[in-house]
């Protein structure tokens, strides 16, 4: 193959994809497909059966994982205590895909709610770790419209 017909980012490749380390790749990809409608693009297993590398597809965005392996540094959310990371997924219908999730087996982190930003946005937690925030864009607003809502927000919950 001419190097000049290969592409520096693959087709289906944004300039940023989400790399997960799962304790069981092989049931979330299953999970992720059950919750977010996933499609599996490919997986490579390691001689012992643990998955060195996956590829899938949600919506229009590709989402890399592996099974854990602390010998390479790979750590899962449960030997760090957490994630830190959430994965924004954007959705044309936020309640049916958080509601699949939840049926499935994610955990509730937040429930769905209109965001003074102009989504409605929820939170769950997925059974190996990871936090995916879910949103669909229901209103266009100003930054102006949006920094109030924000203020109006930490007001109330400092009064409530």
């Amino acid at each position: 193959m001419n190097s000049s017909s290969i592409k520096p980012i693959p087709a289906g490749m944004h300039s940023i994809t989400p790399h997960l380390a799962c304790s069981n790749a092989a049931e979330a990809i299953e999970f992720y497909k059950k919750a977010f409608g996933a499609e599996e693009l490919m997986r490579l297993p390691g001689p012992d059966g643990k998955l060195v590398h996956a590829c899938l597809k949600i919506g229009d965005s590709q989402i890399m994982l592996a099974d854990v392996r602390e010998e390479c540094g790979m750590k899962g959310p449960d030997a760090l205590g957490g994630t830190p990371v959430s994965i924004h997924l954007q959705v044309e219908d936020v309640d049916a895909v958080f509601n699949q999730a939840i049926e499935v087996g994610a955990t509730l982190i937040m429930p769905v709610m209109e965001m003074f930003w102009g989504d409605r946005y929820g939170q769950v937690e997925d059974p190996f770790g990871h936090r995916w925030s879910v949103a669909t864009h229901v209103r266009d607003l100003s930054f102006e419209e949006i920094q109030s809502g924000m203020q109006a927000m930490f007001e109330q919950n400092q009064n409530g």
